[in-house]
């Protein structure tokens, strides 16, 4: 049996970010609980032709790899800044040109990062409906962090920092009962 892959997405333009910086906690966590391949893509990621693109064919390759990795991926986490109350036009973009399809029944751990704590509400109110649309099986842990959590761009919370994990063992979880389904199918 392949190694299950785990996939981080982002929407964030610059590196370093404290939205990837909590992916990439939850992602290493996972991985430290199940052996996982694990990549981690943001929109700098995709390039800068991702917005030129009016429909998948139009995508440049490094956004058309992006896309691919979403859509191949076992499990995934995904992440967003939240800038005026949602998510980035851009991240939506990207998001638009995965085949509807491609995410059923994957396991999916939403994670998001703000200025203040009402714009953890971007969690049960957009993230979790535009990756229902997908049939994606959207894990009940989320995971928010504001500002106030990091310090020089690293997470300190011990209250989210305990979340990520908790999401990470949720994630390491559902990839064991994927596991569990695979050689069931193979049997």
């Amino acid at each position: 049996m392949s190694t299950p892959k785990l996939v981080g997405f982002v929407g964030n333009l610059r590196r370093p970010s404290r939205s990837r910086g909590l992916v990439e906690i939850i992602a290493s966590e996972a991985a430290r609980q199940k052996h996982v391949d694990v990549a981690v893509f943001d929109l700098l990621d995709a390039g800068p032709g991702l917005g030129a693109a009016f429909s998948r064919s139009e995508l440049t390759p490094s956004a058309a790899a992006v896309v691919e990795a979403v859509e191949n991926a076992d499990a995934l986490i995904v992440g967003t800044p939240v800038y005026k109350g949602s998510y980035t036009g851009l991240f939506k973009h990207l998001i638009d040109f995965i085949d509807p399809e491609a995410l059923a029944g994957k396991p999916v751990v939403l994670t998001a990062t703000g200025g203040g704590q009402r714009h953890a509400l971007v969690l049960e109110h957009q993230l979790r409906p535009l990756f229902g649309f997908f049939t994606a099986q959207t894990l009940p842990i989320s995971v928010y962090a504001s500002d106030q959590d990091f310090l020089d761009g690293v997470l300190t919370d011990p209250v989210t920092i305990e979340r990520a994990r908790g999401a990470a063992g949720q994630l390491a979880a559902a990839l064991d009962g994927l596991s569990v389904r695979r050689a069931a199918q193979v049997a």
